[in-house]
């Protein structure tokens, strides 16, 4: 006849059960996280080669029109020479305000775009499912 209680071996085998249901969860909590890490790098990325191919873009347009209208100027004083000052003046005023519809367009444009969307969007799903499985936990509880 053995001295040891009845039921001990069920309290190992639940102990065992739980650290497994422990280690089970930790290695999906690191995988979740490393998957998220993953996307939030690849957004990183698309971020970056988008950002770099925009100003690559936009600063060759801008050599462009920039040279264009130096020429265009150019003619126009030439053909008005009498009336340089006013010529000059009307292209001034003309640059003035074209620059502050851009620069508006510009904030605009960049206001509406969120980064790193994706990565937002999954990780508020995860949030969600975590909060979802903590009340059920209590519930049944």
């Amino acid at each position: 006849m053995s001295s040891a209680t009845p039921g001990a071996g069920n309290e190992a085998a639940g102990n065992a059960g739980l650290f497994a249901a422990l280690r089970n969860v930790a290695t999906t909590l690191v995988a979740t996280a490393r998957t998220r890490v993953e996307l939030a790098g690849n957004d990183l990325e698309l971020e970056r080669l988008r950002l770099v191919r925009a100003l690559i873009f936009g600063l060759s347009a801008l050599f462009c029109f920039g040279v264009g209208l130096l020429m265009l100027i150019g003619l126009v004083l030439i053909l008005n020479w009498e009336s340089r000052v006013v010529v000059l003046a009307a292209f001034g005023g003309g640059f003035i305000a074209a620059g502050a519809i851009l620069y508006a367009a510009m904030k605009r444009a960049n206001s509406r775009r969120q980064a790193f969307a994706a990565t937002i969007a999954e990780l508020e799903e995860d949030l969600r499912q975590l909060r979802a499985a903590a009340d059920n936990a209590q519930k049944g509880s």
